[in-house]
């Protein structure tokens, strides 16, 4: 277990870079130039907004402990935002101070597979980046699939072409969307396939790839795969903390447990962080995050407090 996972580090904005229409950019470093914790590819950080928003984002490098020395991440302005995006991007200026999570990976690479094939869509270039320039390092030649709506999407378009296989699809030149079905029966059943992008190129990824071994299958979600379990009337017993709590409709598990004044580690709110994950004792938990997967789920071994629910009459959490 990363010794940092709940480290929570006040650093300070270093650069703001353009990378692609309303796409840019964001360095973090220590104030005090200090090394910062590791970052494996596929890592993403917790990014707190002074305007009390939180925010999670790919980091575009990896390092070890001994070098890490900024985080670097990618954002684009949503025309949808809820605050996040359009702080970051109107608001935000280089010097500012601001409170960062220490990485989590919930999104990892196997750098030991014979073949590895990455699908990006948008922002989502992010991670997958941060991926392909570490199999480079270890002298591999992943195959890169990277999707855009228009030419003036594309980030990284020059550092792209360094890669042996790199395909960058434009929708509005090709007057069609990247076909992911075609990607998966080229590349072959032996390949490992990563995807980040938006929900329904996420979609079309997790339906082309249904019929591989789950373990070569990686996708990252930003966004909520599913509603929140908002259901209630069920009982949670606290089995550390010695309470037992009543959910009702309208609350999920972890708003509950921290009116009762627990302390439990939490960020996204929206289960694809992964923060809030909890072992369960007893019960049976209504999933509802993007994190674990379905093997996972069925086990029932632990469960994302934010957003999962329950089936059962209780759930006996270890908390």
């Amino acid at each position: 277990m990363n010794e940092h996972l709940n480290e929570v580090m006040t650093l300070r904005l270093t650069a703001i870079n353009y990378l692609a229409r309303n796409t840019s950019a964001f360095t973090f470093e220590d104030p005090q130039g200090n090394l910062l914790p590791a970052a494996e590819p596929g890592s993403h950080v917790g990014v707190v907004l002074a305007n009390g928003l939180m925010r999670q984002y790919s980091l575009l490098e990896s390092s070890n402990s001994l070098t890490q020395r900024s985080y670097v991440i990618g954002v684009k302005l949503d025309p949808q935002s809820r605050g996040g995006s359009s702080y970051m991007h109107q608001t935000m200026r280089v010097g500012d101070l601001v409170t960062v999570e220490a990485p989590r990976n919930n999104f990892p690479l196997n750098e030991d597979a014979a073949h590895t094939v990455l699908v990006a869509g948008g922002i989502g270039i992010t991670p997958i980046l941060c991926m392909a320039r570490r199999l480079k390092e270890l002298g591999q030649s992943p195959r890169i699939y990277y999707s855009c709506r228009e030419r003036v999407d594309v980030a990284f378009a020059e550092e792209l072409k360094t890669f042996e296989h790199a395909l960058v699809h434009v929708d509005a030149e090709t007057g069609r969307f990247l076909n992911i079905a075609d990607i998966v029966k080229r590349e072959g059943r032996n390949a490992h396939f990563y995807c980040c992008g938006p929900g329904p190129m996420l979609e079309a990824f997790e339906v082309a790839c249904a019929a591989l071994p789950l373990e070569q299958v990686h996708v990252e979600y930003f966004t909520a795969k599913q509603a929140a379990a908002l259901d209630g009337n069920f009982v949670v017993e606290l089995r550390k903390s010695g309470k037992t709590l009543t959910v009702p409709q309208g609350k999920t598990i972890l708003s509950v447990v921290r009116e009762a004044g627990v302390s439990v580690s939490y960020s996204c709110e929206e289960g694809v962080c992964g923060a809030c994950e909890v072992r369960v004792l007893e019960g049976e938990p209504d999933h509802r995050d993007a994190i674990l997967s379905e093997p996972e789920k069925a086990a029932n071994k632990t469960m994302i407090i934010c957003c999962s629910g329950c089936k059962s009459d209780r759930l006996v959490l270890d908390l």
